[in-house]
């Protein structure tokens, strides 16, 4: 926040101006002071709260200036209330905090019992702490209470920084008094702060992991004396707490609570800004969706940055090291974030990508997953990459986890796709064997049992190409939602190849494939394999004008892959497809009668001319100088 707008409200008399002066002059002022003071602005100091400037207004409690004073509060960031007896006392709670309710402003209130010279006196009744508490207890937008003496110059620049402090760092959403604990929003972020702290995941933070943290919050290292101290502090709260393993969960609320209580609750929002945190206790929104924009015909991946995450963070909760994540693993996993993507739970994660014998996430299926919600999703991948604790060794943020490709215009073009992740939609008729083609995908056993796919289904594995390189393919087959999909260009253009099926034992399943080109012809400007499933089957006539080899030689294509989802090679056919995708124009028709571009053929023949008159010149040259 650049500037904190300090309002200056209480009953005529009680030194609101005096107070104002003070800190202005730096001496009491004892000669007569106006009724109201205009507006005094002070600029930055050293101490003062994230460095901001400070707007004082004094206002007058008069009946007549009320219209003013209500404009004043409602642009106030904080109320500075201020009373000096007994009467003026009784105002706060019978007036002046009711007044600021029916006005409608919801900022916090610091209350100051001024005149604290007069106390010794006799001349004004004393006005203790205790009988503070009942009015803190009632209103809540009371974030302190303070003892001034304007006279004396006691505690004037005190007031005034708790008012600073009051806006920039807030008690109000960190605890409750009454409760004596801090409030249930605080302690989740708190709670997310450790977990991502805790780097080795044992539930302590050691005191490398405690030497770290209070590098990155306070930039500046932890005496031994010091760290000692903060344990002894959790100890006397809970013994089990703090150990030479280190601070668990429950001791680092403890010291945090014990921060709230001693009035250091700055050191906490210093802790939850530098995890991004607003006032609110929300995340940053530019934390969490950061500017990222993926241009058409471009897609999203993992960079090798975001791929080491991942990795890593597999790695470390796979604490049985059996190679997948179960319940248990993936839930602390994803502890520090709202839970699993709602995409994932679309998708029946993790049913849609590769599990081991027990039915949990391999690491390959892992960043198969991650590869897929980059490709569809790239914000998701975003805002979990903030959730779960990333962060860049250049400070670029989480966006250095994601690269955009090179946009692919012209896919019959010849040449390779500048891209590691590919969409591809598999289309069929009914009972052609779509999905069984998507379980052998992510291997997984052959079923018998027929289910229609109903909701749109998706398989997501890693497939190595043809000299080692590794690409990430996505194979969705639509279900009922296929004639909306197709329709939609926008999800066509999100396609990168087609997969036609068709059951070969079975006389009408290829006529679906011809009907659906001739009643979606948009599909035409997309590359596309036909392929044959069911091939252990007995081979039937199709009931087609031209039978599937005929039809593809007509079209210049290459002729269906003949390919069982019960044999072991159907892993082939996952290859081609992904290399097909790789290289698009190689699933386009072929046409005879293209011209044949022989420019490059020009361009070669008129240099190897322009070198040959070259020589010439320089040989006629030499030969005449030879004379």
């Amino acid at each position: 926040m650049a500037t904190v707008r300090i309002c200056v409200c209480g009953d005529e008399g009680v030194g609101k101006s005096s107070i104002i002066t003070s800190l202005v002059k730096d001496v009491f002022v004892t000669t007569k002071i106006q009724p109201v003071l205009p507006q005094v602005t002070l600029p930055p100091t050293l101490g003062t709260p994230d460095n901001v400037t400070t707007t004082i207004v004094d206002t007058s409690a008069l009946v007549h200036e009320r219209h003013t004073l209500r404009k004043e509060l409602r642009k106030s960031n904080v109320i500075l209330l201020v009373y000096s007896d007994h009467y003026s006392y009784e105002r706060v709670a019978l007036f002046w905090m009711p007044y600021f309710r029916t006005v409608g402003v919801n900022v916090p209130v610091v209350l100051c019992a001024n005149k604290s010279d007069l106390q010794s006196s006799g001349t004004t009744p004393q006005v203790v702490s205790d009988e503070m508490v009942p009015v803190m207890n009632e209103f809540k937008e009371i974030d302190s209470c303070i003892r001034t003496s304007a006279k004396e110059h006691h505690n004037i620049n005190e007031v005034f920084f708790l008012c600073q402090k009051a806006v920039t760092h807030p008690i109000a959403p960190l605890y409750d008094a009454k409760e004596a604990a801090l409030k249930p929003a605080a302690v989740s972020a708190l709670q997310r702060v450790f977990h991502l702290c805790d780097k080795d995941k044992d539930g302590y933070l050691n005191d490398a992991e405690i030497h770290d943290f209070q590098m990155k919050c306070f930039e500046k290292p932890l005496g031994d004396d010091d760290l000692r101290n903060i344990k002894q502090s959790i100890q006397r709260f809970a013994p089990q707490s703090a150990s030479d393993e280190g601070i668990d969960g429950k001791g680092f609320l403890v010291l945090n609570k014990i921060f709230a209580e001693k009035g250091r609750h700055e050191t906490i929002w210093i802790i939850l800004r530098k995890f991004h945190y607003t006032d609110s206790l929300s995340l940053k929104d530019t934390f969490l969706r950061p500017k990222f924009d993926v241009p058409q015909y471009s897609s999203a991946e993992l960079s090798p940055t975001g791929y080491r995450f991942f990795v890593d963070l597999f790695l470390l909760f796979d604490k049985d090291n059996d190679g997948g994540l179960n319940d248990s693993e993936l839930k602390a996993l994803f502890n520090p974030t709202p839970g699993i993507p709602p995409s994932w739970v679309d998708s029946a994660f993790p049913s849609c990508t590769v599990r081991n014998e027990a039915g949990y996430i391999t690491l390959q299926g892992w960043l198969a997953q991650w590869s897929m919600t980059t490709f569809e999703e790239p914000k998701t991948t975003l805002e979990y990459l903030a959730y779960l604790g990333f962060e860049s060794t250049d400070r670029g943020g989480t966006t250095t986890a994601l690269k955009v490709t090179k946009a692919r215009k012209r896919r019959n073009k010849p040449g390779r796709v500048e891209r590691n992740v590919f969409k591809c939609y598999v289309l069929g008729a009914g009972g052609s064997g779509k999905s069984s083609l998507l379980s052998a995908f992510l291997n997984r056993p052959f079923s018998q049992t027929y289910h229609p796919t109903i909701k749109p289904r998706t398989a997501v594995n890693s497939v190595e190409l043809k000299g080692g390189k590794q690409c990430y393919l996505i194979l969705e087959e639509l279900g009922e939602l296929e004639p909306a999909i197709l329709e939609n260009q926008a999800k066509l253009d999100a396609c990168d190849l087609l997969c036609y099926t068709y059951d070969s034992s079975e006389p009408d399943s290829f006529a679906h494939i011809v009907e659906l080109r001739k009643k979606f012809p948009q599909l035409d400007f997309l590359p596309a394999v036909y392929t044959a499933l069911k091939a252990d089957q007995d081979k039937t006539m199709q009931r087609c004008e031209q039978q599937p080899d005929e039809y593809t030689s007509a079209l210049n294509m290459a002729a269906p892959l003949h390919v069982s989802a019960t044999w072991g090679s159907i892993s082939e056919l996952f290859v081609h497809l992904a290399e097909s995708a790789t290289h698009p124009s190689t699933a386009f028709p072929k046409l005879d009668d293209e011209p044949v571009d022989r420019t490059n053929l020009y361009l070669a023949l008129a240099a190897i001319v322009s070198v040959a008159a070259v020589s010439i010149v320089i040989l006629k040259r030499n030969l005449s100088a030879s004379a």
